[in-house]
């Protein structure tokens, strides 16, 4: 089970990259492996400014529908238009090019309460 070292994760299954005061913001190959084949990514809430935990949007597999929950608080200010016509990229390159979002962070002591890789592993069993 692929946890990259570099990342930081959520209790949600999701994991995010830092990059100056811009997060993106994926699902876990955990999530996307649990899920199953991903047949859509619904994200609704581009340009708006969002607080930690709520409801960015949803991803459906062919068994389910999920909600997507904000690690961060802050302004999404960009989606992967290219999980429109090929959502199955989130099962694929959950880590590359199945990324969802891109977040302007508002708060960064919220960082610190992400997991890291170890505290993720742990939590799924890795």
């Amino acid at each position: 089970m692929s946890v990259p070292s570099n990342l930081k994760y959520t209790k949600d299954h999701e994991w995010i990259s830092i990059e100056g005061d811009i997060a993106t913001v994926g699902i876990t190959h955990f999530a996307q492996k649990e899920l199953g084949d991903i047949v859509y990514v619904e994200v609704e809430t581009l340009d708006q400014t969002l607080d930690k935990d709520a409801v960015f949007g949803t991803v459906e597999a062919v068994k389910t529908v999920s909600d997507l929950f904000l690690p961060l608080t802050g302004e999404i200010i960009a989606f992967n238009d290219d999980l429109e016509s090929a959502p199955e990229t989130v099962n694929s390159d959950p880590y590359g090019a199945g990324w969802m979002i891109k977040v302007k962070i508002a708060n960064p002591a919220e960082i610190e309460e992400l997991l890291s890789d170890a505290a993720y592993k742990e939590l799924i069993g890795a």
